[in-house]
């Protein structure tokens, strides 16, 4: 009769593989306790705005002063800033707010370059996998302001779109600043996204572009000038399906 063999449990090919999976499976733990660490943190921040930027622009730079200025004026309105808390427009958002009258907050993550933790954070949330990292950006933020940035807030951004056009979070202001580094991809939008009809023209109005920070902070309250800061019992559903 025949029978089937079994595999070879001492194979260190298979003992491998095994030991792979397993690793695997445990690793939706640690997931879970980044989701719960960081809800459980970030809780008490809103309202809040989330300022993106690349983490390679040095103090002296223009786009760095003006992040500073912009998460001043938002601090100081009453707004607790999230950063990733590196360096660049990330510092630049979280010193303008350490130094205001609300939270700075940075959401850090792991990498193996570029990234280090900046000084000027009151609270500071460490992440190991990105996507973690992102739902918090989206979950606790009233509004989103971009800044000359590379991939990273390219992907940022998306993601806020992507999110916002599809009914998966409740709308919320979602600003571009500097106009002029901001305006080939807008017009790639209109002009290829538009008329490919891979987008349509209403979603170009889920961004504002504005360039003075006092008109941030006024775009921003403008939004919720009848709706409140507050998300109602509709949006905080929604949300728990990011």
């Amino acid at each position: 009769m025949f029978k089937q063999k079994l595999p070879n449990l001492i194979d260190p090919e298979l003992a491998n593989h095994s030991r792979y999976n397993a690793r695997e499976s445990w690793r939706m733990f640690e997931i879970m306790s980044e989701f719960v660490s960081a809800t459980e943190r970030l809780s008490e921040i809103r309202p809040a705005v989330s300022i993106f930027g690349s983490a390679r622009t040095p103090p002296d730079h223009p786009y760095y002063l003006l992040a500073e200025r912009i998460a001043r004026q938002l601090s100081d309105a009453g707004f607790s800033v999230i950063s990733g808390g590196g360096p660049g427009i990330m510092e630049a958002a979280n010193k303008g707010a350490f130094f205001g009258k609300s939270p700075s907050v940075g959401l850090n993550i792991q990498l193996p370059h570029e990234q280090h933790n900046n000084a000027f954070q009151d609270i500071s949330q460490s992440f190991t996998h990105f996507f973690v990292r992102k739902v918090m950006f989206v979950k606790f933020a009233s509004a989103y302001v971009v800044m000359p940035g590379g991939f990273g807030t390219l992907d940022e951004l998306m993601e806020a779109l992507t999110l916002v056009q599809t009914g998966k979070t409740r709308r919320i202001p979602i600003i571009l600043v500097n106009e002029p580094f901001w305006r080939g991809l807008i017009s790639w939008f209109s002009d290829t996204l538009v008329t490919a009809g891979v987008i349509s023209t209403d979603d170009l109005n889920l961004i504002k572009i504005i360039d003075n920070p006092d008109d941030v902070v006024q775009a921003i309250f403008d939004h919720y000038e009848k709706q409140g800061f507050e998300p109602t019992p509709h949006d905080r559903e929604i949300q728990l399906y990011l």
